[in-house]
């Protein structure tokens, strides 16, 4: 368990009133009452985006409200604890702990990823509970759903998570014990409100890590384009390599940085091979850690960042890129549909993809100009809309009221009813129709 910051994490701003601070339930004449929440994720030195996500939120939330980080695999609340806050993904090793957890007590739930069809499969197939996951597939997807599930069970089919997860997002279990989300995209908002989840949705910016400087690696290559991940189809990389070799025969000087683990089965030297993409185009890296991963993105003039189908995911990536004020070329669905034009050139997924993608990064090639425009822009957008205080203002207040809302309205209540007997006004008094309906303008009674 984490420790907590001196002060217990208390350090927090006024609130408008001026009558408390962030995170305490109470007035400044009494003892005040802090919402003490329990903080489910993978933390480091897990290798998970979204550990890295959290090492880098939890300071900056400590600063507003009580956390208490919950020990890997521990499955229960600890005591004490107002709300539970669960960060959830598809990848069941991080998450399953968590889905666990969350099945004991419903919470918030920070959707990272809309599509957990391979997080369902981890914690049923996985589990040898074969019953869970067709169970799972019927109710997504009916009695054809449980039919293609019988049909993975037994082998007659490629794995549905591998090849077809987003025709099945089996999220539903999560989203009924969902207390409220937290989404990172209007796009993840948007699927959780047409499966039918009718609770609080917030939408929070994925937080941005600060712009300290970084030494860009010594990489040959101009332009030189980065893309970072794992090397597969799912990334585009086919359409990439496609594009990229038009690119090349103008500009014999440009470089393609691959960085990230190859996926089984994806053979990338006869890819190379077929489109005759010699050696000296490519450069290739596998896992890098965090300081090689910075030092490479700042060495490139353009980031980008392909993948069809999403799974409703937000790219630290890109994050990282608009941190650094590169220009982004990317897929124009989900999340990275909804980026501003003047920091990402968007390339549909369509049967044009190669030619749109290759006239992305013909542009880029060639126009230091609209490559310099971009990258103020991003840099600009980073410290607007993503910078990390904001966004754990935003998830205070998403928390204070979707799990603190009730022992908010309790403890406000109380001190009236305390204040108005103490000055002698009891319910049978003329004033208290009044207060009652000033109560009730700000939402703190019927």
């Amino acid at each position: 368990m984490a420790a907590r910051p001196p002060g217990g994490g208390r350090l927090v701003r006024e609130s408008r009133q001026g009558a408390g601070r962030r995170g305490h339930l109470g007035s400044r004449h009494r003892e005040a009452v802090v919402v003490r929440v329990a903080y489910f994720s993978p933390m480091p030195p897990e290798r998970s985006g979204i550990a890295d996500y959290s090492a880098l939120l939890l300071p900056e939330l400590r600063r507003r409200i009580d956390i208490e980080v919950v020990r890997h695999g521990r499955k229960r609340a600890p005591r004490g604890v107002d709300a539970c806050l669960y960060h959830v993904g598809n990848n069941p090793d991080a998450h399953g702990w968590i889905v666990d957890a969350l099945r004991r007590r419903p919470g918030v739930v920070v959707l990272h990823d809309f599509v957990l069809h391979h997080l369902v499969a981890g914690l049923t197939i996985g589990r040898r509970d074969g019953h869970g996951y067709l169970d799972a597939m019927e109710r997504e997807g009916g009695v054809v759903g449980r039919l293609l599930g019988h049909a993975v069970l037994d082998k007659r089919i490629p794995p549905l998570w591998e090849n077809r997860p987003e025709d099945f997002h089996l999220a539903g279990e999560v989203l009924d014990l969902g207390t409220a989300l937290i989404v990172h995209s209007r796009y993840v908002r948007g699927r959780a409100r047409a499966a039918g989840y009718e609770r609080p949705i917030f939408v929070v910016p994925h937080p941005a890590w600060p712009a300290l400087g970084v030494d860009p690696a010594h990489v040959e290559g101009r332009p030189l384009f980065g893309a970072f991940g794992n090397v597969n189809a799912t990334k585009r990389v086919p359409q990439l390599l496609e594009a990229f070799a038009r690119v090349r025969r103008s500009h014999p000087d440009a470089r393609l940085l691959l960085v990230g683990a190859t996926s089984p089965g994806f053979e990338l030297e006869r890819r190379l091979q077929r489109l005759g993409l010699d050696a000296g185009g490519l450069i290739r890296e596998d896992y890098v850690g965090e300081a090689r991963l910075w030092a490479l993105m700042a060495a490139c003039d353009a980031v980008v960042s392909l993948r069809a189908p999403t799974m409703g995911e937000t790219s630290g990536t890109v994050i990282r890129a608009l941190t650094l004020g590169k220009p982004l070329v990317v897929s124009g669905v989900g999340w990275f549909g909804e980026l501003p034009a003047d920091v990402a050139l968007k390339v549909p997924v369509d049967e044009h993809e190669p030619d749109t993608l290759a006239a992305a990064l013909e542009l880029l090639s060639l126009r230091d100009d609209v490559r310099t425009a971009m990258g103020e822009a991003a840099r600009a957008l980073a410290a607007r809309e993503h910078a990390v205080d904001r966004v754990a203002e935003l998830y205070a207040a998403a928390l204070e009221q979707a799990a603190g809302g009730a022992a908010v309205q309790e403890a406000v209540l109380a001190d009236v009813a305390r204040a108005a007997a103490d000055v002698g006004i009891g319910t049978d008094a003329p004033e208290t129709a009044a207060i009652a309906q000033r109560l009730a303008e700000v939402e703190l009674a019927e």
